[in-house]
């Protein structure tokens, strides 16, 4: 049974942070980049960040467990690692406690479809366990990275909070917050994050995020604000003097916080949380660049039309195929490159047709526009349904999900 093997001091793992000077792919909480067509080495990542990779007989114990077969995420390995999920599925085989934290940094007035990821697997997660779940939404992060207005910070999380409610989240159960709204209510999420910033040094944070000289203080004292949500008492409302044990599903990126985190829990008197790690959807241009929002063309947006889609998908996806129809034929496509394999790889639920167009695609049966079109087919009925699904969400549903209240 594979365990994780994070019981460094936080000074020792601010050190592994600091190793993404010298490799190739660079991964942190503000920048993901690798030099290689075929993505992030995920196995390098594991072995920096000191994480556990997930294996055949966790998702085995998963599947048990759930009595359900596990998501496809899990099965195709996008997500990939963990810390502590074990003792997550203990507490759970155990007739105990745990809810789920995830978040979302709303810097564009609509997600991605990569965006996607983290909470369509939040969602299983919620339903199979029937947990309760709390969803940060950082405007205040995005207000001192990016160059916004922080009122235009606020009104992003507003509309980023009617897509992530579109996935469909019981509203029995899942509390959506701002920062900037929930810190001015909630005295105890306040006092946690005072607690967390009086326990970690500059030096420490430095060490793990980078911070220079020149950065201002707010970003600095950031991590505290997002160490808060992964202790119960920050929201006492729904655990009371409980002190439940959460686990965080996010991109691997996000890690660096919450190794932080699990280094200071203990000394508040509370759970390390447990993690458990995506890996990242590439950009249409291919695996070796980044989604940007300052480039509309490196992403399929939640509010793109059917129109849009299909250009983006055939002008900018990377293809995998050969430069000749009778090379192609040939050769094959190469599907650890082509961007509409790795798409429908996330996105087509069928694992049958997904071997079937590997096969076809590698062989050279299958050609680079047929693939395209069956991506385009399988991205816009996505799309077109959250859209559908979106236009539903009132005012005062938003109100709903955001209002601090016991669940039921």
């Amino acid at each position: 049974m594979t365990t994780t093997t994070t019981t460094a001091s936080l000074e020792n793992l601010t050190l592994s942070s600091k190793e993404s000077d010298i490799e190739d792919d660079q991964v942190d909480p503000w920048n993901v980049c690798s030099k290689s067509k075929t993505g992030i080495d995920y196995d390098k990542l594991i072995s920096r960040f000191g994480c556990s990779k997930i294996n055949q007989e966790l998702l085995s114990r998963i599947e048990a467990i759930a009595k359900r077969p596990v998501h496809h995420f899990l099965t195709r390995g996008i997500f990939f690692s963990h810390r502590d999920l074990h003792s997550i599925l203990n507490l759970y085989e155990q007739g105990k406690p745990f809810y789920l934290y995830t978040g979302r940094g709303p810097s564009s007035n609509s997600l991605h479809i990569g965006h996607l990821i983290p909470f369509i697997f939040t969602k299983w997660l919620q339903e199979v366990f029937n947990v309760p779940l709390v969803i940060q939404l950082t405007d205040d992060e995005k207000y001192l990275w990016k160059d916004l207005k922080l009122e235009d910070a606020q009104r992003l999380a507003v509309e980023n909070a009617k897509d992530i409610i579109a996935c469909g989240f019981d509203k029995k159960n899942t509390f959506i917050f701002s920062d900037l709204q929930f810190i001015g209510e909630c005295p105890a999420f306040y006092a946690n994050i005072v607690r967390i910033q009086k326990s970690v040094t500059f030096n420490q944070v430095k060490g793990i995020f980078g911070f220079g000289d020149s950065d201002n203080i707010g970003k600095i004292a950031f991590p505290a604000v997002q160490a808060a949500p992964c202790l119960a008492s920050s929201f006492p409302f729904i655990f009371g003097n409980n002190k439940v044990p959460c686990l965080v599903p996010c991109a691997i990126d996000q890690d660096p916080y919450f190794r932080m985190t699990r280094d200071v829990a203990p000394k508040l008197g509370s759970h390390k949380p447990s993690l458990i790690h995506s890996s990242f959807l590439p950009a249409l241009q291919g695996a070796d660049t980044k989604m940007s929002a300052s480039d509309l063309n490196s992403a399929i947006y939640l509010t793109d039309t059917p129109k849009q889609i299909k250009n983006k998908i055939n002008k900018y996806a990377f293809s995998g195929g050969q430069v000749t129809v009778d090379e192609h034929r040939l050769k094959g496509g190469d599907c650890s490159v082509d961007i509409s394999y790795q798409y429908l790889k996330h996105f087509l639920e069928s694992d049958e047709e997904l071997i079937q167009i590997e096969n076809d695609y590698s062989s050279g049966k299958m050609l680079t526009g047929e693939l395209k079109k069956m991506l385009i087919e399988c991205i816009t009925k996505i799309v077109l349904e959250h859209q559908a699904n979106r236009i539903k969400i009132t005012d005062a549903d938003v109100k709903e999900f955001m209002t601090p209240r016991k669940f039921v």
